[in-house]
C-alpha cells in the first residue's frame, strides 16, 4: 500500500468524524497526519518493515494514529473507519465527493435535513429548501446543482487514474519484475511514458531469457486482485487502487524487437498512424516486431528505437511529443524543440510554510531547498482573503518578511548560497482588485495572483477578473490560472486567449502548477503560452517540504506542451530572474 492510499484513509476518517460531530481537535490530528504523510518521500510501508515505532516520529503521528497506520498498512482499511463507515449513511462519502462541499457543509445537510445521497441532495437543492440553511441562498443552491452535474461526469471518467497513482504502483511493478531471473530490461510505455496527467492502466514491456517466468510473476504479484488473461507473452491483471481497479498489460518482446515494440505500444494512435502512413509511402512496413522492407521483408530496425525513427527517415521524437500534434511535420524539417528538462530548473518560485497553510517551516522548506539543488526559492504564504489557508494580513505580512530575512541571514552566515525571495500568493477577489494594497506588494520580491474563490462566475466576469489583476501591474505570475483538480474540479470559464495576451503585454507569466492534482496549466496552454511569447513559472506549490518531487509532473508536462528552457522563468540565472521580476517596481 502507497502513502496516497493511506492519506485517502486519514482524510475520510477525518471527514466522518466532523460530519459525526466529534471533537475538532481530533478531527485536526487526522488532518494534519495527512497532510505530513502526503509529504513523505520515504514509503510508510518500508519505514513500518524497519521499525514501527519510528512511525511515531513522524510530525502529527501520535501512539493513537500510528495504530491506525499499522492497521491501514496492513489490510487497507482500520477498525475506525469500518465502525464510522457502518454508523453513518455511505452516501456521505459520495456527497464529500462533489466539489464545494466539505465535511462542514455535508454535516449541515444530513443534520438539519437528513440528506445522505448526491440525488437527495440534488433533489432538496432544485425545490429550494437548502436556502434557508446558515450561509446558505439561492446563488449557493444553484452552485450545488452545477457542481452535482460534474460530480457526475467526472464519475463517468473516474476509471482514470492521475499521474502520480500510476508512477508510483508503475515504479513498484518495474521494480519487481527487474527481479525475476532470467530478465533483461523493464519499459514503461503507453500513456505513462508520455506522461499524461491521468491514464486508464499501464502498459509494461520486457525483454529477458524467460518469457514464461515473467507471466508466471506477474500473475503471482501480491498486489493483483484478479488475473484477467494470462498467455506466453502478454498478461493482464487488475490490481485495487482504492474503490476501483487498475489494469496492468505485461508483455514480453524479443530483444531484436524492443525498440519497435516500445514505439508502437507507447502510442499515441495517431502518431503511431501517422507513422505506419510514411513508412508505407517509403515502400517500408512499421509494426511492433520492426521496420521492414515491403519487397524483402528484411528488418531494417526493430532492437532500438532511435533507429526506428532513422529507418523511417526521422531524428528521435520525445515519448512526450507523440500526440500527432506536428510533431512528425517538425522533426521533417529539423525544428522539433529541445525540451526543458528538469536540470534546467534553477529554482522554484511558490510554497507554503507554518506561516499560513504550510506544514514546514521557512528554514525547513528553505534547507529543502538546498538539498535539492536550488540556487533561489520564493516563499508565498497566502494573503488574508484566503481565511480557511491561515493568509497573513498586512501586518502579519511584515512580520513574515521579516522572518524570511533572518532566516536568508543564517544560511547566509552558515555559507549557503541560497537566496530566499520575499512573495505572496495573493488572491484575487471577484471585482479583480488584490487582496493587498500596491504600497505593501511593492516591498515583495514575488508576487503571485490567484483566484480562490467564484469558481463558478460567469465567463465574461471571470476573465475580466483576472486581466483586471494583471492590468494592475503588481503581478509577477499567474497561478494555476483555470483552477481545475483533475477527476475533481472542472476549469472554471474563461477566455485563456485573452487572459494570455494581456499578460504577454503586461509581462505575467503564467504558472505550470506541478501538484499532480492540478497540472495548471495544461500542456495545450503551454504551447498557447509559448506561441505568444508568454515566460512560464514551473513550480511545485510545495505545501511540505516533500512535494518538492512534485516538479517532476511539471517539467514533463512542460515538454508535453513543447516548452524548452528559454520559455522557462525558472531557468533563469538570479540576477537575470530579478529583472524580470522588478518590472517598474
Amino acid at each position: 500500500m502507497n502513502n496516497k492510499e493511506v492519506v485517502r484513509v486519514l482524510v475520510t476518517i477525518a471527514d466522518l468524524l466532523e460530519i459525526k460531530g466529534e471533537n475538532m481537535f481530533r478531527v485536526r490530528s487526522y488532518r494534519n497526519a495527512a497532510a505530513t504523510i502526503d509529504g513523505l518521500l520515504v514509503s510508510l510501508e518500508l519505514i513500518a518493515e524497519t521499525d514501527e515505532d519510528r512511525l511515531e516520529d513522524i510530525p502529527g503521528v501520535g501512539k493513537a494514529i500510528h495504530g491506525k497506520i499499522i492497521e491501514i498498512l496492513a489490510s487497507g482499511s482500520c477498525a475506525l473507519l469500518d465502525d464510522l463507515t457502518s454508523e453513518l449513511p455511505a452516501g456521505l462519502l459520495d456527497m464529500l465527493g462533489v466539489s464545494g462541499l466539505g465535511a462542514k457543509k455535508v454535516k449541515l445537510f444530513y443534520q438539519s435535513l437528513g440528506i445522505d445521497t448526491v440525488d437527495d441532495l440534488e433533489e432538496a437543492a432544485l425545490e429550494g429548501r437548502l436556502r434557508d440553511l446558515p450561509k446558505m441562498g439561492e446563488k449557493s443552491e444553484q452552485k450545488i446543482v452545477k457542481a452535482i452535474e460534474r460530480y457526475r461526469r467526472t464519475q463517468k471518467s473516474s476509471k482514470r487514474f492521475r499521474l502520480d497513482s500510476a508512477t508510483a504502483i508503475a515504479a513498484e511493478v518495474t521494480e519487481y519484475l527487474s527481479g525475476v531471473e532470467g530478465v533483461e530490461t523493464v519499459e514503461v510505455a503507453g500513456s505513462l511514458r508520455r506522461w499524461r496527467e491521468s491514464v486508464g492502466d499501464i502498459d509494461i514491456l520486457v525483454t529477458g531469457q524467460d518469457g514464461t517466468a515473467v507471466m508466471d510473476a506477474i500473475a503471482a504479484y501480491s498486489e493483483v486482485v484478479e488475473v484477467i488473461g494470462k498467455g506466453d507473452t502478454k498478461t493482464s491483471v487488475l490490481l485495487a487502487v482504492g474503490n476501483t481497479r487498475l489494469q496492468i498489460d505485461v508483455r514480453f518482446v524479443e530483444g531484436a524487437s524492443k525498440g519497435a515494440a516500445l514505439n508502437y505500444f507507447t502510442g499515441s494512435k495517431e502518431h503511431g498512424v501517422a507513422l505506419r502512413g510514411r513508412a508505407k509511402r517509403m515502400g517500408r512496413k512499421l509494426s511492433e516486431y520492426g521496420v521492414f522492407d515491403e519487397e524483402t521483408g528484411s528488418q531494417l530496425a526493430g532492437g532500438d528505437e532511435v533507429e526506428v525513427y532513422k529507418a523511417l527517415g526521422l531524428p528521435y521524437i520525445e515519448p512526450e511529443l507523440r500526440e500527432n500534434r506536428g510533431e512528425i511535420e517538425a522533426a521533417e524539417k529539423g525544428e522539433l524543440p529541445c525540451l526543458i528538462t528538469e536540470a534546467d530548473i534553477r529554482g522554484n518560485l511558490h510554497m507554503h510554510t507554518t506561516a499560513s497553510d504550510g506544514a514546514n517551516t521557512i528554514e525547513e522548506m528553505a534547507r529543502a531547498a538546498i538539498v535539492t539543488g536550488y540556487e533561489y526559492i520564493a516563499i508565498t504564504d497566502h494573503s488574508k482573503a484566503s481565511g480557511i489557508a491561515g493568509g497573513l494580513d498586512e501586518k502579519e505580512l511584515l512580520k513574515h518578511i521579516n522572518d524570511i530575512n533572518v532566516v536568508a541571514r543564517k544560511l547566509k552566515d552558515e555559507g549557503e548560497e541560497l537566496i530566499i525571495l520575499k512573495g505572496t500568493e495573493v488572491d484575487i477577489l471577484a471585482n479583480g482588485v488584490l487582496d493587498y494594497s500596491d504600497e505593501l506588494l511593492s516591498m515583495l520580491d514575488c508576487v503571485v495572483g490567484a483566484v480562490h474563490s467564484g469558481f463558478d462566475m460567469e465567463g465574461e466576469r471571470m476573465t475580466a477578473r483576472i486581466i483586471a489583476a494583471i492590468e494592475s501591474d503588481m503581478l509577477n505570475i499567474l497561478a494555476h490560472s483555470t483552477g481545475r483538480l483533475i477527476g475533481a474540479r472542472e476549469p472554471y470559464d474563461m477566455d485563456m486567449n485573452a487572459v494570455m495576451d494581456v499578460a504577454a503585454e503586461f509581462g505575467v507569466a503564467m504558472e505550470l502548477n506541478s501538484y499532480p492534482q492540478r497540472l495548471d496549466l495544461k500542456d495545450i496552454h503551454c504551447r498557447m503560452a509559448k506561441d505568444k511569447g508568454l515566460l512560464i513559472s514551473i513550480a511545485t506549490d510545495s505545501h511540505s517540504t516533500g512535494t518538492f518531487s512534485n516538479m517532476t509532473y511539471g517539467v514533463h508536462t512542460a515538454r508535453r506542451g513543447w516548452l524548452e528552457k528559454q520559455n522557462i522563468l525558472n531557468t533563469r540565472a538570479l540576477g537575470e530572474l530579478l529583472k524580470i521580476l522588478k518590472k517598474d517596481r
